[in-house]
């Protein structure tokens, strides 16, 4: 049962992100695909006789042929905007920004009338709603002039918008305890895990068949990590995440030589937060539990993702819901007391009766933290092979299962303190992180805001510095783990280069 294919044809580039996001959003059954003056005469040929909707862009207008029907924009007699386009009023680059936040409002306006649709967050196809709310807040703009910039401007919701001003509030609290120019955090990351599971598309490889060069692997994290401890030994650390992948792929001796190297090389006096994320429960033990307990790790992941055995065993994630239940209660017993555990929402063939009973299992196992995925759709994934031999329909994802959710975290008197959004996410929502008052994701916060730099290690992490002025310069490590281990000087020349920039 392969998706229908819905063609957008384009007269310029550097709209077409937003146009593909908005339209798949309208038509998330559909794969979309979006043709440019650019693309190659062959992708046209393939393409060209299945275009159904159409845009043409002017400086300050557009037109929008869909199905035969068209629909007509003029910046300047947008109500919204006027104000903006008096002639040098704002300058080329502001005016230009303004045309395209009017052209989003009626791209949306137009799918919202042809499909009978609302989305939960309007016409944002950007991954960080809560940016606008954070940074409207830092210019000392009040509630309610951000709910309502959120509303006009963007077509949120009244709730979505709420939700973004409150964690942008909480965000901003944490955070004012961070060292942004003196400081940084670290990431470091480890490429393995049990098995793939079908949504995946991060940087991970199944560990069965790499234990012969994890070793050399960490022998090249320590590597990265003596060159960016002695570049940056008079900044102050604020927090270390270990991800993945699932760090405890690894064995209880390799953790325990990464970890007390890596505490042997940076001052942890300043560490507000040192995470790993266990993630997967077939690769927790009680040795390798002790060892993070032991080398002070302040806050874990035991991560279900859902509660549902029959869910688990489609997606690929060997660890039975019994063994999850086990894994969360040996690391209470060791001694943890700052335990986030994720779920992912729109799983296939889930039901709200089935978030239900993840949510009230998960209820009554209390963890400290609680991160609600709405599950993405993404391109380097195996989901979209299954997509097109069961049908998008079986992907549900619901402003009910979504409430299911929040209900759950506020009956654990959790409070929701960071969140973003993917591309071609289910039912077009968010991913919530939900923690105790005092239990704050700090890392999670930093990674979305990107307030301070993150140097991160590992194959396939992507470093990224961010400068006095605001602006941000990255560099990335090879995803294929063979190849870091082959390149690590080179990878470290990445870091050098980058580095040195003032």
């Amino acid at each position: 049962m392969r998706a229908k294919m819905l063609v957008v044809e384009l007269n310029r580039e550097n709209i077409e992100y937003d146009v593909h996001s908005l339209v798949k959003a309208f038509f998330p059954e559909e794969q979309v695909a979006v043709l440019i003056p650019e693309s190659s005469e062959k992708k046209r040929e393939e393409l060209g006789d299945k275009v159904r909707i159409r845009v043409e862009m002017q400086d300050s207008s557009a037109v929008f042929w869909i199905d035969g029907r068209d629909y007509y924009w003029d910046a300047q007699a947008h109500d919204i905007l006027r104000e903006n386009f008096e002639a040098g009023a704002a300058g080329d680059t502001e005016y230009a920004k303004q045309v395209k936040v009017g052209f989003k409002c009626f791209l949306y306006n137009v799918l919202s009338q042809e499909t009978g649709k609302l989305l939960p967050w309007g016409n944002l196809t950007g991954i960080r709603p809560t940016k606008i709310a954070y940074g409207m807040l830092e210019e000392g703009k009040s509630k309610q002039e951000i709910l309502e910039y959120y509303r006009r401007l963007h077509q949120v919701s009244t709730e979505k918008a709420e939700l973004a001003v409150e964690i942008a509030e909480r965000e901003r609290e944490l955070l004012s305890g961070v060292h942004y120019e003196g400081g940084y955090s670290l990431y470091i990351g480890i490429p393995f895990c049990p098995t793939t599971c079908l949504y995946c598309s991060f940087t991970s490889y199944p560990i069965g068949g790499y234990r012969k060069i994890v070793d050399s692997y960490v022998n090249c994290l320590i590597k990265e990590m003596e060159y960016v401890a002695e570049q940056y030994r008079d900044k102050i650390l604020d927090s270390v995440y270990i991800g993945g992948g699932t760090p405890t792929t690894l064995e209880p001796e390799q953790l325990d030589r990464l970890i007390s190297r890596l505490k042997e090389l940076f001052d942890f006096g300043s560490v507000k937060e040192f995470t790993v994320e266990a993630g997967r429960a077939d690769s927790i033990t009680e040795e390798k539990l002790r060892v993070l307990y032991r080398h002070g790790v302040t806050r874990i992941s035991v991560n279900p993702q859902t509660m549902k055995q029959e869910t688990l065993d489609i997606i690929g994630r060997k660890a039975t819901v019994e063994q999850v239940e086990k894994a969360y209660a040996l690391a209470r017993q060791v001694g943890f007391d700052n335990i986030n555990m994720d779920l992912i929402l729109g799983l296939p063939g889930e039901l709200e009766e089935d978030v239900q009973r993840t949510i009230d299992r998960v209820v009554e196992l209390a963890p400290d933290s609680l991160t609600v995925h709405s599950l993405a759709i993404k391109r380097a994934s195996r989901l979209n092979l299954w997509i097109q031999e069961n049908g998008v329909s079986m992907l549900r994802n619901t402003d009910e299962t979504m409430n299911i959710a929040a209900e759950g975290a506020r009956k654990l008197g959790l409070v929701p303190y960071y969140l973003y959004r993917q591309k071609n996410m289910s039912g077009n929502f968010e991913n919530v992180g939900y923690a105790r008052e005092g239990k704050l994701g700090l890392y999670n916060i930093l990674i979305m805001e990107e307030k301070q730099t993150i140097l991160a290690l590992g194959a396939g992490s992507i470093t990224k510095r961010v400068f006095p002025d605001g602006r941000i310069e990255r560099c990335e490590n090879v995803k294929d783990v063979s190849l870091y281990i082959e390149k690590i000087d080179e990878m470290i020349e990445r870091k050098r280069q980058l580095l040195g920039i003032f």
